[in-house]
């Protein structure tokens, strides 16, 4: 199967919003076996809607668009659909009592003509019910593709996905089995890995393949491949990673997680029912916003400080001005005694704690600009690690908070 999905809106082309839409829907089809082959944005114009569905005609078995199913006048997707089709928008009284019956909760904003309007939808069209929101999805079959419309407003999208799309898919469809399986290293580039494995690469059978996934401070192997035996994928599956464990071995910390790293660490200090806090310095309290997004964090999740300036660090987390003095304020020392400090604090089980040279300047201190330390303290031990990760600010930050939380998760699991 060959499947198309097109994002319509300027605000995406002009990058007020950044497409979350085809991602979701790219992830969706891929648990079920299918397979995205392009991915087109366009923007708020007919003429760029009725090509695109011209030019999908027949090259695809489903194209998948979002955006442009709402009231006001830039929301042509319908018009579109007609003229391409060359249908008449007829009113669905389904969708009609869809749209009053949500209005009636909401006296500030009462239902308008525009509103109504929605509840017209082409003839030709088979309606995807719509459970949030007033603009309904449709779905067109025109020869050997099938045109699938849905408005552009995530939460609505995602709902109507999972669970109408996803379902007529499956059963409209035969599609095959994909197996994933995503290994991450770390401590080696890209190209020195690609090397490594030059012949393991070209050992590969024909329904397999592997690609290189690089990320701040790390790379994610992914092998897939795709047939109608799962137990047969699964067996060669097993078998490759056991390859790509000979060739790599201690560069492979495990599995890429279903989860954000985030939530499995959560999950330990729950079942560990252990607390953890944060002192934060060129990090700027990102470590703590990624902890604290999961519900539930207060559970586990004490409390941080962003200890951005020298003073704030000596006489609230208490670091001794001796060892700054001796060392500066970017060194192991520091980065220890910044978590043994957050931690009497908030009266945690472990602590974490990151200094470093960000950039561009070198601030309080002579380390070179990417020098990084974080120090992680646990109900046994305190350690501390050392990173030089570049000249960009931005890769420097983040780098840190993605290796603070590897480093975290690493801990947890060997406790």
């Amino acid at each position: 199967m060959k499947v198309k999905i097109i994002t319509i809106g300027d605000e995406i082309l002009i990058g007020q919003i950044v497409d979350t839409n085809s991602t979701f829907i790219s992830k969706e089809l891929i648990n079920i076996g299918v397979d995205v082959t392009e991915i087109l944005t366009i923007g708020d114009s007919k003429n760029d809607i009725i090509n695109s569905l011209k030019n999908s005609q027949n090259k695809f078995d489903i194209v998948i668009l979002t955006g442009g199913l709402g009231p006001t006048n830039d929301d042509i997707t319908k018009d579109s659909f007609c003229d391409y089709f060359k249908d008449k928008l007829v009113l669905n009284k389904k969708v009609l009592n869809h749209i009053e019956n949500l209005f009636k909760n909401f006296k500030d904003n009462p239902i308008t003509d525009l509103n109504r309007a929605q509840a017209y939808l082409p003839s030709r069209a088979k309606l995807i019910p719509n459970d949030f929101g007033t603009a309904a999805g449709m779905m067109v079959q025109n020869l050997d593709t099938l045109y699938v419309s849905l408005p552009g407003v995530p939460f609505e999208m995602k709902s109507m996905i999972s669970t109408y799309l996803i379902p007529e898919i499956k059963k409209s469809f035969k599609c095959p089995v994909i197996l994933n399986k995503t290994l991450l290293t770390y401590g080696l580039g890209e190209s020195t890995i690609a090397n490594k494995l030059i012949e393991f690469e070209s050992s590969l059978p024909s329904n397999f393949k592997l690609a290189y996934l690089p990320n701040l401070g790390r790379v994610r192997l992914r092998l897939s491949s795709k047939g109608d035996d799962v137990k047969s994928l699964e067996k060669t599956m097993d078998g490759l990673i056991i390859e790509l464990y000979k060739v790599l071995g201690k560069t492979i910390i495990g599995f890429e997680l279903s989860n954000p790293i985030e939530k499995e660490i959560g999950k330990k200090l729950i079942q560990f029912n252990k607390t953890v806090s944060i002192a934060e310095s060129l990090t700027g309290g990102l470590i703590s916003s990624r902890l604290t997004s999961i519900p539930g964090s207060s559970n586990y999740f004490k409390g941080s400080m962003v200890a951005y300036d020298t003073l704030i660090k000596e006489n609230v987390l208490k670091v001794n001005s001796e060892t700054i003095s001796k060392h500066s304020v970017v060194s192991s020392e520091v980065a220890e005694e910044m978590a043994l400090g957050i931690k009497k604090i908030f009266n945690t089980d472990y602590a974490i704690a990151t200094t470093g040279n960000a950039g561009p300047s070198k601030g309080d201190s002579d380390q070179p600009i990417g020098k990084v330390f974080i120090a992680i303290s646990t109900p046994t031990v305190l350690k501390s690690f050392e990173f030089n990760f570049g000249m960009s600010r931005e890769k420097n930050i983040i780098k840190s908070v993605n290796k603070a939380l590897e480093l975290f998760f690493s801990e947890l699991l060997t406790s």
